[in-house]
C-alpha cells in the first residue's frame, strides 16, 4: 500500500503516520455514513416535526465548538491521539444510546444531539490537528484528495447497505445491525490509532490570542469569514436534504441510492482533483465549484421524481471535490503561514471550528425562524436557495488571500 500511494503521488514523502491517519479517517467515514445518515430519518419517523430535527442538529453544532475548546486544552496537556480515541468512544456511545432508547429517541433529541456534538468535537479537533502536523504543503492536496476518496467510498457503500438492511428487516432489527457494525468500525479505528506516533504539545492554551489574531492577519480573518459562509450552507443542508428526499420517495433504500450516486461521483472526482488541481488554480476551482453547487439547488427543489434527485446528486458529487480539496488545503496553508503556527496550531484549529459551527448555528436558526413564519412545505425550498449560496460566497472571502505576502510579512 505504501508503494502504491507513493507511486500515485509520484513522490517519496508519504509517511507511515499519514497513511494511518487516512485509514482512521476512512473507518470513521464508513461508520458514520452507515448510521448517521438515517438518524435524522429515524427521529423524523417518530416525531414528524421539522423543528424537532432542527433542534437536534442545533445541539450538535452548539456542543461541537464548546467541546473543541475543551479538547484544545486537553491536547496541550496530553497526547492528541488520546483525544482522538475519546471522540470515537463518545460517538460509539451515541449510537448505542439511540439503540437503547429506541422508539423514544425523538423525546431525547436534545440529549442525543449534544452527545453527538461532543463526540464530533473530540474527534475532529484531534483529527484536524494531526492532519496539520502530519501533512506538508506538498502532500496536503494529496491527503485531502485521498481522504475524500475514502469518504466517498463510505458514502457510496454505507447508506446503500444500511438502507437495504433497514428496508428488509423491521426497524429495530435493522438499526441494531447497522449500529453494531458502526460500533465495530469505531473500535477498529481506536486500535489503528495506537500505531500513530505520540504527539504532545507544549505551552499554554492561548485561545483568545489566536481569536484576536484576526486583527493582525487579514488572511486569517478572511478564511474565518469564509468558514462562516461554508457553515451557513452546511447547517441546514446536512439534515434537510435527507428528509426532503425521504419525504419524496418514502424509502430509506432510495435515500441510500441517492447517496450512492452522489458519493460515486465524489469518489471519482476526489481522485482526479487530487491530481489535477494545483495551488495556483485553487481559487478558480473554489469559485466555479461554488457557483455550480449553488445553481444545482434549483434542480433539488423542483425535483418531483427520484431521477431528478439522482441528477442533482451527480452534479453535487462532481463539483463538491473541486470546492473542498483546494479550500481545505488553502485553509491549512493560511494557518501554516500565520503567527506562531507551530506552537499555536491547536488554537488555530479550534478558532476555525468555532466560526464554522457559528455559521451552522446561524443556518439552523434561520431555518427555525422561517418555518415559524411560513409553512415548512412552502418555505423549505426558499430556505435551501438562500443557504445554498454559502459555498459560492466563500470565494469572495478568500479571493484576496495572498500566501506569498503572508510569507513576506512573517519573515
Amino acid at each position: 500500500m505504501m508503494r502504491m500511494l507513493k507511486t500515485w503521488l509520484n513522490q517519496e514523502n508519504v509517511s507511515r503516520d499519514l497513511l494511518l491517519l487516512l485509514l482512521i479517517g476512512g473507518l470513521y467515514s464508513l461508520g458514520i455514513f452507515l448510521s448517521s445518515t438515517f438518524v435524522n430519518i429515524y427521529l423524523w419517523k417518530q416525531s414528524n416535526s421539522y423543528s424537532e430535527i432542527a433542534l437536534y442538529n442545533l445541539c450538535i453544532y452548539i456542543m461541537q465548538p464548546l467541546t473543541f475548546i475543551l479538547a484544545g486544552k486537553w491536547t496541550k496537556r496530553i497526547d492528541r491521539v488520546i483525544v482522538l480515541r475519546a471522540g470515537v468512544t463518545v460517538l460509539s456511545l451515541f449510537f448505542l444510546m439511540v439503540l437503547i432508547i429506541g422508539e423514544q429517541a425523538a423525546s431525547y433529541n436534545l440529549f442525543l444531539g449534544s452527545l453527538l456534538g461532543v463526540g464530533y468535537g473530540f474527534y475532529w479537533l484531534a483529527f484536524n490537528v494531526l492532519t496539520f502536523e502530519i501533512t506538508e504543503p506538498d502532500t496536503r492536496d494529496f491527503f485531502n484528495g485521498f481522504l475524500g476518496i475514502l469518504q466517498s467510498f463510505g458514502g457510496m457503500t454505507g447508506p446503500l447497505f444500511a438502507g437495504f438492511v433497514i428496508s428488509r428487516l423491521d426497524n429495530f432489527t435493522g438499526y441494531t445491525v447497522i449500529f453494531g457494525i458502526s460500533f465495530t468500525l469505531f473500535i477498529v479505528a481506536v486500535i489503528v490509532s495506537f500505531g500513530l506516533s505520540r504527539r504532545k504539545a507544549k505551552g499554554n492554551f492561548s485561545f483568545r490570542r489566536i481569536m484576536d489574531e484576526r486583527k493582525n492577519n487579514d488572511s486569517w480573518n478572511r478564511i474565518l469569514q469564509a468558514h462562516v459562509s461554508q457553515g451557513f450552507r452546511e447547517g441546514t443542508f446536512l439534515f434537510a436534504v435527507s428528509i426532503w428526499i425521504f419525504l419524496l420517495t418514502k424509502s430509506e433504500f432510495s435515500l441510500g441510492v441517492f447517496n450512492l450516486v452522489y458519493s460515486g461521483f465524489s469518489f471519482l472526482f476526489f481522485f482526479l482533483v487530487g491530481k489535477w488541481v494545483r495551488p495556483r488554480y485553487r481559487k478558480k476551482a473554489i469559485f466555479f465549484a461554488g457557483l455550480a453547487l449553488s445553481l444545482s439547488v434549483f434542480l433539488l427543489i423542483i425535483s418531483d421524481s427520484l431521477g431528478l434527485l439522482l441528477l442533482y446528486g451527480a452534479i453535487a458529487g462532481i463539483f463538491f471535490p473541486f470546492f473542498y480539496v483546494p479550500y481545505v488545503s488553502l485553509t491549512y496553508d493560511v494557518i501554516g503561514k500565520s503567527w506562531n503556527a507551530g506552537e499555536m496550531r491547536i488554537e488555530y484549529i479550534v478558532v476555525r471550528e468555532i466560526f464554522l459551527d457559528g455559521g451552522r448555528v446561524l443556518s439552523i436558526l434561520t431555518f427555525l425562524l422561517a418555518i415559524m413564519i411560513i409553512p415548512p412545505e412552502t418555505g423549505i425550498p426558499y430556505i435551501l436557495l438562500i443557504v445554498g449560496a454559502g459555498h459560492l460566497l466563500v470565494y469572495f472571502f478568500i479571493k484576496d488571500i495572498n500566501l506569498k505576502k503572508m510569507k513576506f510579512v512573517q519573515e
